[in-house]
């Protein structure tokens, strides 16, 4: 099918943008184009608990707002604005707060709660002209990697990982073509992988947290989920130029980061390590890297093989994550009851809390793996890593709120992602096609150095040229 004959939620967001300012098409038609995919493909009304039959990928949906936000989109394209992102329609995790509406992280705890400003995410696509459909479903409080209330819009029997797993799912089934999650232990890339669709973390700090329910505040980072890398970069680019002035670990307003073209990857040293070796990785996703590889060959880079730096111990990660978690939900603590059971086992309140000198410990020796790993790139002459996003493709679905869940080093789905929250380093998450044994989508990370976020991104962007974007799963 010809671009000209797709579906115009199947085209890219520049592919879009054209259509919506040479007149063959309005923002108002595209958002009444999208809701009425999610009518067809959601399963039903949003739900909290989700149908075994139904994607169910929203939270909510907010159709009048959507269709004030696609007339005022209109309005600025008639008057020569050049924004890319002015008319596409967008969703939100549930974590990002919109001024005025419902933010319950997808938990009944917060049922009732409203937001009272916007998130800086959302001003920044809002003062693009980027057009609010509605929330997606997160994993409760973004706590674990399955969002089970969500399907894999490939096997609705599988989950789409998490926990930005709505997000994820929206765009896999071509309900939106771009949506924003947070990832903490990989929750931008896990669901990116087990749904066929690109992500994109940038280095810590260059996209704003503030006005998101956090997780744990050092390792959290928010950022785009698109069907492309290319578009994940026209998002980055709006949503790392945001003002944080409430995130107290941003650094202020800073330009956006381009949006590159493709490297040119001739004699660039491309790195594979010896992680994979250490996980039990299936064999699908092991043929999706070795996809990747062969590919990145093709583009004339120079592909070697460099061990590893030690990783952060599991427990100084622990003490970091549950430290910061456990401190933000302190608040409900005489309301534990209301969180689903591996949440609750989680952040098990009952818990004393953690000592300072043992996470201020577990923070120093995270700079010092952080470090390490940074010079790891350099003494090598490393440009990028290039390893498997998550060691499984799609687990089924159903279990994932199970108390005894495996949580950080011990869950194949965060066994590769978790590091590079550890170091805050730029990853772009891609597709490397579908199993040949599962059917599923399976994925791999591009990895750069701290602070080399258009240069990473512009690598795999090359890689993902080279290898195929899956069909809609729908």
């Amino acid at each position: 099918m010809s671009n000209d004959d797709a579906h115009p939620l199947d085209l890219g967001i520049r592919r879009l943008s054209q259509r919506l300012r040479d007149g063959s098409l309005t923002a108002r038609e595209l958002a009444t184009l999208a809701f009425e995919r999610i009518e067809a493909r959601n399963g039903g009304e949003p739900d909290f608990d989700g149908s075994p039959d139904a994607i169910n990928a929203w939270v909510r949906l907010d159709p009048e707002a959507a269709m004030a936000a696609a007339d005022a989109a209109d309005r600025r394209i008639a008057a020569g604005d050049p924004s890319l992102l002015a008319g596409i329609p967008v969703g939100l995790k549930d974590l990002f707060a919109v001024a005025g509406k419902p933010l319950t992280a997808s938990s009944r705890l917060r049922a009732n709660e409203t937001a009272t400003a916007d998130s800086a995410v959302w001003a920044a696509l809002s003062q693009a002209g980027a057009v609010y459909l509605g929330h997606t479903h997160t994993h409760e409080f973004a706590a674990g990697g399955t969002t089970d209330q969500v399907g894999n819009p490939w096997n609705l029997a599988h989950s789409p990982g998490g926990s930005s797993g709505g997000s994820g799912a929206a765009v896999a089934a071509g309900m939106v073509p771009l949506t924003v999650g947070t990832d903490t232990a990989g929750s931008l890339r896990i669901p990116a992988a087990l749904v066929g669709v690109s992500s994109f973390k940038a280095t810590y700090g260059r996209v704003p947290t503030d006005g998101v329910i956090p997780l744990s505040a050092t390792l959290d980072h928010t950022g785009p989920i698109a069907r492309t890398l290319d578009d994940c970069a026209v998002a980055l680019e709006v949503l790392s130029a945001a003002p944080r002035a409430r995130d107290p670990f941003g650094v202020g307003s800073r330009p956006g980061i381009p949006a590159p073209a493709p490297a040119d990857l001739r004699g660039v040293r491309v790195a594979v390590t010896d992680r994979p070796d250490l996980v039990d990785v299936e064999p699908d996703v092991r043929d999706g890297l070795e996809q990747a590889v062969a590919a990145l060959w093709e583009l004339g880079a120079t592909v070697v093989t460099v061990e590893a730096p030690p990783d952060l111990a599991k427990a100084d990660y622990d003490t970091i994550f549950l430290a910061e978690a456990r401190t933000y939900h302190a608040q409900y603590a005489d309301r534990a009851d209301e969180y689903r059971p591996s949440v609750r086992e989680f952040l098990a309140h009952e818990v004393p809390p953690m000592g300072v000198d043992a996470y201020l410990a577990a923070q120093e020796r995270r700079l010092a793996v952080t470090a390490a790993w940074q010079r790891w790139f350099t003494d090598n002459g490393i440009a990028a890593l290039v390893e498997p996003t998550a060691a499984s493709t799609a687990p089924l679905r159903g279990h994932g709120y199970d108390a005894g869940r495996p949580m950080g080093g011990t869950d194949p789905l965060t066994a590769f992602t978790a590091t590079w929250n550890v170091t805050g380093f730029p990853v772009a998450a891609l597709p490397a096609g579908i199993g040949s044994r599962t059917g599923l989508p399976v994925g791999v990370s591009v990895i750069g150095p701290g602070e080399t976020d258009a240069e990473t991104l512009a690598i795999a962007l090359a890689l993902q040229d080279r290898l195929p974007v899956p069909e809609l799963a729908w």
